[in-house]
C-alpha cells in the first residue's frame, strides 16, 4: 500500500451531506372562534346586548413533524381531528396562527375534485377550469383533452351544460383532470376516489402511477391496510394534536389497538 492510500484509510470518514426536509412543521398551531349563544332574560339583553360569547377551537395545537424526499406520510385519526385542516395549511389554503411551515418544492394538493366548476358551463370547458384553479397550462389540456375525456367516461355529455351533471359525474371530470398532473410533492385525499366501484378501481390504480412519480407524498385514508402498502411512516392526529409520529406500522398498530382493531370509516370534516 501506498503512503497516499495509507492516509486516505486513516483519515475519518466524512458524513455524506443530508438534505433537508422537503416539508418541515414545527409547533403548529391554528384556532376557530365559535360564537356561544345561550338564552337570555329580557332584563340582560337590555342592560348587555351582547350577542353571545366567542369560544376558541383548537384546529390544530402544537403539531410538529418533518418529510424528506422518497418518504409517503399517512395521517389518521378520528372525525374532527383536523386531519383536513392539516392538509390545506401544508398546501398554503390555511395560514397557522402560529408556529411555521416550511415547504421545499411545489405541491399539488388533490383535496376537493371539481372545486370552482361553473354549473352553466359545458363539461369540456369546465375541464380548462378547473385545470387553471390547478395550475395546469391550457396547452397542457389541450394535448390531453381526449385522455381527460376518455378516462372520465362522460362521452357525449362532456359537451352538455354542467347543471345536467350528477355529482358522480362532476367528481369523475375533476378527478380526469387532475390526473394528468405529474406532481412532486402530492396531497392527496384517498377517500376521493369517484364513481362506482370499477371507476373507484381505475381511479386508485391512476392514484398509485401518480404517487411513483411524486417526490413526497402526503395521504389522508380511513383505510390501515393502503398506509401500511404505500407508506413510510404516519401521524396520528388526536383533537388536533399529535397522538404518535413515526414509521408506520409502529404508528398504525397502536391506532389500530387503540380503535379496538376496527378501521375507522372517516368522513369528511367540516
Amino acid at each position: 500500500m501506498t503512503e497516499e492510500a495509507r492516509e486516505k484509510a486513516s483519515a475519518p470518514s466524512r458524513p455524506r451531506p443530508v438534505s433537508p426536509p422537503l416539508i418541515e412543521v414545527r409547533n403548529l398551531k391554528l384556532w376557530y372562534q365559535l360564537q356561544q349563544h345561550k338564552r337570555r332574560s329580557v332584563k340582560e339583553v337590555l342592560l348587555s346586548p351582547r350577542k353571545g360569547s366567542a369560544q376558541v377551537h383548537w384546529a390544530l395545537n402544537g403539531v410538529s413533524f418533518q418529510c424528506h424526499e422518497g418518504e409517503a406520510l399517512g395521517i389518521v385519526g378520528h372525525n374532527g381531528a383536523g386531519k383536513s385542516t392539516l392538509c390545506l395549511v401544508l398546501a398554503g389554503i390555511l395560514t397557522p396562527d402560529t408556529g411555521t411551515v416550511q415547504v421545499r418544492g411545489e405541491v399539488t394538493p388533490l383535496l376537493n375534485f371539481g372545486a370552482g366548476f361553473n354549473r352553466e358551463l359545458t363539461g369540456r370547458t369546465n375541464a380548462y377550469l378547473y385545470a387553471s384553479f390547478l395550475g395546469i397550462p391550457h396547452r397542457v389540456v389541450d394535448r390531453r383533452l381526449d385522455d381527460i375525456i376518455a378516462f372520465s367516461e362522460l362521452g357525449n355529455f362532456i359537451d352538455q351544460p354542467m347543471r345536467s351533471y350528477s355529482a358522480g359525474m362532476k367528481a369523475r371530470l375533476g378527478f380526469s383532470v387532475a390526473s394528468i398532473l405529474d406532481p412532486k410533492i402530492m396531497i392527496l385525499d384517498e377517500s376521493l376516489a369517484p364513481g362506482d366501484l370499477a371507476f373507484k378501481a381505475k381511479s386508485r390504480t391512476r392514484m398509485m402511477e401518480m404517487i411513483q412519480h411524486s417526490q413526497l407524498l402526503i395521504v389522508v385514508s380511513h383505510s390501515c391496510a393502503l398506509l401500511r402498502q404505500i407508506c413510510t411512516h404516519c401521524l396520528w392526529l388526536d383533537h388536533g394534536q399529535t397522538r404518535l409520529f413515526g414509521e408506520v406500522h409502529q404508528v398504525l398498530d397502536a391506532y389500530e389497538e387503540a380503535m379496538g382493531g376496527e378501521e375507522i370509516l372517516d368522513l369528511d370534516e367540516p
